[in-house]
C-alpha cells in the first residue's frame, strides 16, 4: 500500500536517496545557520536584546546540519551536490522570501522593519519544518538509526516556531500589525508555491534513484498537486496566523548541545 510511511521507508532504506535526502537537509540547515548568523552580526541597536535568540536559532540550524552529515557518515556516505531545484533555501530567496542574501553579505546595519521581514520569513518557513518533523517523528521516533535525531531536531523546529509567534506578536502591538499580516501573506503564497515545486523535484530525483514506475511517480505528484491545491484554496492562513505559545521564551537560553552528533 502506497503510503507518507511507505515512501519514507523506501528512501531511507537505500543508500543512494538516504545520502540525497540528507544532503538537501543538511545544505538547506547550514544555509539557515549562515543567515541568522550575519543577522544576529546586524541587528540595529535598538533590538540588541534579540541577538542571543536569534544567534540560537542560527546554531540549532548549525546543529541540524551536523545531524544530517553525522547520520550519513554513520552509513558510510559521503554528501552529494544538491540539485538546484531542490534547493529550496535558495529558490525562496529567488522568488523575494526573506532577505536577500546580498544585502546580510554587507556589514551595514539592518532596520527594524529589516528584523520584522526575517521574523516573518522565519514564521512561514518554521512553520513547515515543524509540520514535516513531526510527521517524521509519528512514523521515526523509536528509529534505531535516525529516532534521536528526529526528536531533538523536532523539538528544536517547535521552538523556533513559538519564538516566532512570540516576536511577532510584540512587533505587532508596537505598531508594526498590518506590515506583518502583508508580508506573511505574501511569503506564504510564495512558499507554497516553491513547496510544491521543489517537492515535485525531489520526485523526480527520488523516482529515478529508487527505479519507480511511472503510475507510483504519477500518483505521488497527484498528492503533491492536491497538497498545493488546499493550501493554495485556504491552508495558507496556518502560515499566517499568530498566538500566544504555550513554549515562552522558547530561545532564551543556549543551544542544546548535541555532542553524539557533533
Amino acid at each position: 500500500m502506497l503510503s507518507a510511511r511507505s515512501v519514507f521507508e523506501e528512501i531511507l532504506g537505500n543508500d543512494e536517496s538516504f545520502r540525497l535526502f540528507c544532503s538537501i537537509a543538511a545544505g538547506g540547515e547550514a544555509q539557515g545557520g549562515w543567515e541568522n548568523g550575519r543577522i544576529a552580526a546586524l541587528v540595529p541597536a535598538s533590538e540588541r536584546a534579540l541577538v542571543p535568540k536569534i544567534t540560537r536559532h542560527g546554531a540549532d540550524e548549525d546543529k541540524h546540519g551536523r545531524i544530517f552529515r553525522a547520520l550519513m557518515r554513520k552509513r558510510g556516505l559521503r554528501p552529494v551536490d544538491v540539485p538546484h531545484e531542490t534547493d529550496y533555501t535558495m529558490l525562496l530567496e529567488k522568488h523575494g522570501i526573506g532577505l536577500a542574501h546580498e544585502r546580510l553579505k554587507t556589514d551595514r546595519e539592518l532596520t527594524v522593519r529589516d528584523i520584522v521581514t526575517y521574523l516573518a520569513h522565519s514564521r512561514v518557513t518554521e512553520q513547515r519544518a515543524a509540520e514535516q518533523m513531526r510527521l517524521l517523528l509519528r512514523y521515526f521516533a523509536d528509529h534505531p538509526d535516525i529516532g534521536r535525531a528526529v526528536r531533538m531536531i523536532s523539538d528544536d523546529e517547535d521552538n523556533h516556531l513559538a519564538y516566532c509567534h512570540e516576536e511577532l506578536l510584540r512587533f505587532a502591538s508596537a505598531g508594526y500589525g498590518h506590515t506583518i499580516q502583508r508580508v506573511l501573506r505574501d511569503y506564504a503564497f510564495a512558499e507554497i508555491r516553491v513547496h510544491r515545486d521543489v517537492s515535485l523535484a525531489v520526485l523526480d530525483h527520488m523516482g529515478r534513484i529508487l527505479h519507480w514506475p511511472p503510475t507510483k511517480r504519477k500518483v505521488l505528484a497527484t498528492g503533491i498537486h492536491a497538497a498545493y491545491t488546499y493550501e493554495r484554496l485556504g491552508g495558507w492562513r496556518r502560515m499566517v496566523s499568530l498566538k500566544r505559545p504555550e513554549r515562552r521564551d522558547a530561545l532564551g537560553g543556549p543551544a542544546a548541545p548535541a555532542p553524539e552528533y557533533a
